[in-house]
């Protein structure tokens, strides 16, 4: 490898892809119905220097095992109906998000990894909703902080009784900072603690367990030490029968990911980003499928990981995460299609017609769920259609997330007068299929609160729709001809890079979500922004912040003002 940017190293920088084989956090064992995760953290297994991970406390790289885990037991095993996570250490849980990680890291890593975690605990609660894989906190010592916050993503939470567990969210009174992750969200929305006792939950930093935790609602149930094997096993075969998972269906390995990253350029098998860290921008294209789609499901499960729609999902997946945390001066993503949108539409309507089965299913969420990512993502994201771009169903819903799209109005002629003219596709992909966070598809947060538009755009499903068309409708922003396209193109990417990037990020996560507020809306859309903004604050991350002085026998110094 090459240079990359100024002040990052090659060795630096973080890689998200990993396999069971090389997990140093995680222990991953399945008997029939029933998986568990067990929570082991290597205490010099961090992913930087400097920190130890105690008691079972966390970092970006134990979470990344995690959320690799909770991919792997949807794709790779069918038959698992129910997924314990617990704990290998005795009387702990999990001590959360390590301290003295969070205290030396700079800004923006803590932001992306509040935000990686976040998406984590949705994926677990995704599948518990969308994939019949019951999630079950087995908390066999006391769960503080983050700890706790994994357990919350789970349906339903076990608590030992042992007189010495508990739960707790400690960061107020410990650490001047809120749960990061969405834990205060979940008590109150997920949990439905009442708001006078979440508010003195909160603020005891010993946490409380024993009953009062099942009377307020912070667990489902306690179970006395001797009982506990016992119970938690009763209860994850009692969860598994109510699910609709397949018993007889055979799973499918998520082999390696194909990946070349060089200075400037990141390439997998369908899809490419090419760097300009002068201009602090990424073009991201992305392949439709060079074969025909398979006849049949049959098809689909033989071609496994190599299926068009599960490969290039994986690999934008893995993009996106690559690019948030490694480069950090790409404030502009240009997003471009490459094929032929009949391929497209193939591959779109074999899954729509087979939804019922379990794999097209995960197919259909992984989906979801990369989309979403994409929409949290804090770059400018800007599409550009031109002809040989294959927008259509599934990969029109990137141009739908972009912050502005730019459809060319004709041809270029000086470069090909003889092409076809790009179009976009709207299909039933486009209208529920693939929900943003707001619970809406992205049609619908386009138009919310104009009917007439979105019912407009839904009477022109399943036709080509040309620049004046697509403008026409609203599902463009610009439809520039070849004689405006570069500098109109050029003006809008060298304007973004201009602005203040703070400011881009407030600007396009507030418009981003309209429409109704959703656990997820709340978690990044509210928690997140005011956590971060917390975390830069001295009362927190200051010299004498409490961030700094935990651990150290000093109290913290804090300004009292109310900002």
């Amino acid at each position: 490898m090459t240079s990359i940017h100024p002040g990052v190293t090659a060795t630096a920088r973080v890689e998200f892809r990993v396999r069971p084989v090389d997990y140093r956090h995680w222990k991953i064992a399945t008997d029939g119905p029933v998986a568990t995760l067990t929570m082991d953290v290597d205490e010099q297994g961090g992913l930087r220097p400097g920190y130890e991970l105690k008691l079972n406390s966390y970092d970006l790289g134990v979470d990344i095992e995690l959320y690799d885990a909770v991919q792997r037991l949807r794709f790779e095993h069918p038959e698992v109906r129910t997924v314990v996570i617990t704990s290998g250490k005795e009387k702990i849980f999990c001590a959360g998000a390590n301290i003295r990680m969070l205290a030396a890291s700079p800004h923006p890593w803590k932001v992306n990894f509040c935000k990686f975690t976040n998406e984590t605990r949705n994926g677990i609660e995704d599948a518990t909703a969308n994939s019949g894989q019951t999630y079950v906190a087995a908390l066999n010592g006391t769960a503080s902080g983050g700890g706790y916050e994994i357990a919350l993503a789970c349906e339903h939470l076990m608590l030992i009784d042992d007189r010495s567990s508990t739960v707790s969210l400690p960061e107020l009174p410990l650490l001047g900072v809120l749960p990061g992750t969405g834990g205060l969200t979940r008590v109150v929305d997920k949990r439905h603690v009442r708001r006078d006792l979440a508010d003195y939950f909160s603020t005891r930093s010993e946490g409380i367990g024993g009953k009062k935790a099942v009377q307020w609602r912070l667990v489902d149930e306690v179970v006395p030490r001797p009982k506990w094997l016992q119970a938690v096993a009763a209860r994850a075969l009692e969860l598994a029968e109510r699910s609709g998972r397949p018993t007889d269906a055979t799973g499918i390995s998520l082999s390696p990911l194909e990946k070349q990253r060089e200075d400037d350029r990141i390439s997998y098998e369908h899809v490419t980003a090419v760097l300009d860290r002068e201009a602090g921008t990424v073009e991201i294209t992305v392949a439709g499928p060079t074969a025909d789609a398979p006849t049949d499901v049959a098809g689909v499960r033989a071609q496994g990981a190599d299926f068009w729609t599960l490969a290039v999902t994986r690999e934008v997946d893995d993009l996106i995460l690559d690019l948030r945390t490694n480069e950090l001066s790409a404030g502009t993503w240009i997003l471009k299609t490459r094929g032929e949108s009949d391929k497209v539409l193939a591959y779109d309507r074999l899954l729509l017609a087979n939804r019922d089965d379990w794999l097209v299913n995960e197919i259909l969420h992984y989906l979801k769920r990369t989309l979403k990512r994409l929409d949290v993502t804090s770059r400018s994201l800007l599409a550009l259609i031109d002809p040989g771009s294959c927008f259509a169903g599934s990969l029109l819903e990137l141009a739908l997330a972009a912050d502005r799209s730019y459809q060319l109005f004709g041809v270029f002629e000086d470069i090909d007068p003889d092409a076809e003219p790009a179009a976009l596709h709207l299909t039933e992909m486009n209208f529920g299929v693939l929900p943003m966070g707001n619970g809406l598809s992205r049609v619908q947060t386009r138009f919310y609160g104009d009917e007439p538009a979105l019912e407009a755009a839904r009477g022109e499903m399943d036709k080509p729709l040309r620049a004046d068309a697509a403008a026409e409708l609203g599902l463009v922003t610009f439809a520039p001809d070849d004689i405006d396209w570069d500098d109109e193109v050029r003006i809008a990417v060298e304007e973004r890079g201009s602005f203040s990037p703070d400011a881009l990020t407030g600007l396009e996560a507030n418009y981003r979500f309209t429409g109704p507020e959703t656990l997820e809306t709340k978690i990044f859309g509210r928690l997140t922004a005011w956590q971060n903004w917390i975390f830069v604050r001295p009362n927190a991350s200051g010299e004498y912040g409490a961030l700094r002085k935990f651990g150290t026998g000093q109290r913290a110094e804090f300004d009292r003002k109310r900002v």
